[in-house]
């Protein structure tokens, strides 16, 4: 029987996603985790796991673009349409969210994978809040709001938010795949050579596997949208690895089935989970975990619903943003990179201070001040009570 393209691209999706899924539980890759364990304790390990898949990534994709396989300037991370106020207030919500779930959408993913039932709850929320943001009541704030202020490149005859395409139109280059290139090797390789220079992290096979694995699948989903499911008659969109809006989508084909297509997003999620689930019982690690109290519950719900909303005003997440935009060397994906970065690690400042029962107003204070944005001398002398 021959697929048609739109089950094959499902049917690879979801091997990919078990592949992915089974590696995020068996090393513990997390972007919130990785966060914290810098602003915590200032070990970069899992830090430099997140960079090496984004290097690998970068120069996997770039490299299947400049022999021609893939159209990477077709993928949507580089329209000329720069929404700039999305990638940076979304970024920030969704680095503040994955803060209080616990973890960003793929790790919550591969959470429920191994029975975790709070992230069960966070994985609910982040898909209703992720809809209502992209079609649902929240899209009004998306669309007449944030979208509103967005920039179109091609009005100043840029034609995408690609860096090395600003790079090129700024100092007058016309040698645009040159420059690509270029970037690609120094932004991919140095993200290499910065995470492989840690001695420890060389001697964390776990984390080494993470970063590879994780970086390879990206270029992997591109080819399966691109080289797989290309056809002329029927267009699928170029995508690759993404958890906020594809989430959204998969609670939605659940409750409307029989009216529904399957994409590689949604494949991928159900892959996530289910690669999760088949590591976990085969290495006996199945255990169900729930919440500690109500407020453990709410906490999670409200980082639940901000990463849903943030992501979808990002236009990604830590992965979807983070690895796979970054992988286009989109100036926007970095942005959004940048903007998760800094609102976990603000939120996490927040957490530490406010143990010792500092109020908000004073925790916020002299969080600011940890990362050189208000003067230390301030909150010495005059931080609020």
């Amino acid at each position: 029987m021959d697929w048609e393209p739109v089950h094959q691209i499902a049917a690879l999706g979801l091997l990919a996603g078990m592949v992915f899924g089974a590696i995020t539980n068996k090393t513990n890759f997390c972007t919130m985790g990785a966060i914290s364990d810098w602003v915590n304790s200032g070990s970069k390990d899992r830090l430099r796991a997140w960079f090496l898949a984004i290097g690998i990534a970068i120069l996997a994709s770039q490299s299947l673009h400049a022999v021609g396989v893939i159209n990477m300037k077709s993928a949507f991370y580089l329209t000329p349409n720069f929404g700039w106020l999305g990638y940076i207030l979304g970024g920030f919500l969704f680095g503040i969210g994955m803060t209080l779930a616990s973890g960003c959408g793929q790790r919550s993913l591969a959470r429920v994978g191994g029975g975790n039932l709070k992230s069960l709850v966070v994985v609910l929320f982040l898909g209703f809040s992720a809809y209502m943001t992209m079609r649902g009541l929240l899209a009004l704030f998306r669309v007449n709001v944030i979208e509103a202020s967005n920039m179109n490149l091609a009005n100043i005859d840029i034609a995408d938010q690609g860096i090395g395409t600003l790079i090129a139109a700024t100092a007058g280059l016309e040698n645009l795949a040159r420059v690509d290139l270029v970037v690609a090797v120094m932004l991919g390789g140095g993200l290499i050579v910065y995470s492989l220079a840690s001695r420890t992290f060389r001697g964390s096979f776990d984390n080494i596997l993470a970063g590879i694995t994780i970086g390879l699948l990206i270029p992997v989903g591109w080819y399966i949208t691109g080289v797989v499911g290309f056809d002329d008659f029927e267009p699928i969109r170029l995508e690759s690895f993404t958890f906020i809006g594809p989430t959204g989508e998969s609670l939605m084909y659940l409750m409307t089935f029989t009216g529904s297509e399957i994409n590689f997003g949604i494949a991928g999620v159900f892959g996530v989970i289910l690669g999760s689930f088949l590591y976990v019982l085969f290495a006996g690690k199945f255990r169900v975990e729930t919440f500690t109290d109500h407020a453990d519950m709410l906490r999670h719900i409200g980082g639940a619903t901000l990463m849903g909303f943030g992501g979808v005003l990002a236009l990604g997440c830590s992965i979807g943003q983070g690895v796979t935009g970054m992988s286009t060397l989109a100036l926007g994906s970095l942005m959004v990179l940048m903007s998760i970065i800094f609102g976990c690690a603000l939120t996490l400042k927040i957490q530490y201070y406010q143990l010792d029962d500092m109020t908000f107003p004073g925790s916020l204070w002299r969080s600011l001040a940890d990362m050189h944005l208000l003067p230390a001398r301030i909150t010495q002398e005059q931080k609020p009570d």
